[in-house]
Parts: C-alpha cells; sequence; structure tokens
C-alpha cells in the first residue's frame, strides 16, 4: 500500500480483487486530498468502514494490515468481514492455517524482535501450519517492514 505499510487479504478471489481495486482508489484519492500518504492506523480504520458499508452483503474477506506509523512504531491490526476491527496484540493468525499456527506464535513471538530474528519465527510458524495444512498451498511469502523499507522473502513448504 505505501512504503511502510501493508494490506493483505485472504478470503473469496473476487471479493479480494473488488476490495483491493476500490481501496486503490481510495488510497489515491486520500494521498491527492492529504498530500502525504496514510497511516496504518487510518488504513485500518478505512478498510474497516468499507467492510462495514457492505455488511448486508458483506465481502467474504479477512484483511490484516501492518506497517510503521510516523514514529516508526510497528501497528498491526485484522477484522472480520463486516469490519469488527482489532488491533493491538503482537501478533495476528488468519487463514485457514490460523488454528494450527496459533499455537507456534504463542511460544516463538516475543515483543520488539529484530528484522532478521522476526523473519526467522514468522518463517517457521509459518512452516509448520502450512506442513499440516493442505489448502494453505506450497508456500508463503514473508514481509518484513523496517524503517529503510519493505523486504519480502518467499518459502517453499513441502509439496506432496
Amino acid at each position: 500500500m505505501t512504503d511502510k505499510c501493508l494490506a493483505g487479504f485472504i478470503g473469496l478471489g473476487g471479493d479480494v480483487q473488488t476490495i483491493g481495486a476500490d481501496l486503490k482508489y481510495k488510497l489515491n484519492l486520500y494521498a491527492l486530498k492529504e498530500n502525504r500518504q496514510i497511516q496504518p492506523k487510518t488504513l485500518s480504520w478505512l478498510i474497516s468502514n468499507m467492510l462495514y458499508g457492505r455488511r448486508f452483503g458483506p465481502y467474504f474477506i479477512e484483511p490484516l494490515v501492518a506497517g510503521l506509523d510516523e514514529n516508526n512504531e510497528p501497528y498491526i491490526s485484522t477484522s472480520d468481514s463486516i469490519g469488527c476491527m482489532t488491533d493491538g496484540d503482537n501478533f495476528f493468525c488468519i487463514g485457514t492455517a490460523s488454528e494450527l499456527m496459533l499455537g507456534a506464535c504463542e511460544s516463538f513471538v516475543k515483543p520488539d524482535l529484530e528484522a532478521e530474528e522476526l523473519f526467522e519465527v514468522a518463517s517457521q510458524c509459518l512452516l509448520s501450519a502450512l506442513d499440516r495444512d493442505a489448502l494453505s498451498g506450497w508456500g508463503a511469502v514473508v514481509y518484513i517492514i523496517t524503517p529503510a523499507g519493505i523486504t519480502a522473502r518467499t518459502l517453499k513448504a513441502r509439496m506432496d
């Protein structure tokens, strides 16, 4: 979304594409009006508002927003399909393997991890869950957001 903020969506492919296109439009409009990039918390509220507006015919998606605010403090949030937002935890697990990741994340995620440590913890938690869930796919991409920028690394899981 920006150079310090990402949004990810799981759910029905058509709904993900629709909300992605609508969100891209709204982010461009925000940048033109405000003359600055959107902050992660504002992006979370924007997505929550968009989802709540469709509460009687909801998008079947679950968003996750992660980023660094203007003080380079980490921010992460998620919401359900009708926009009920939750933020403030060290981590969130969404998707088909979320129940499988919770135990590993609760054991390994600690506050104030360095970027390389965070990558290792996220990778091990993801691979642990991907190996046990057939619907999750054959790999993952781990994004690490630092004040210097966003780094993406691809993980390969079992392919049997």
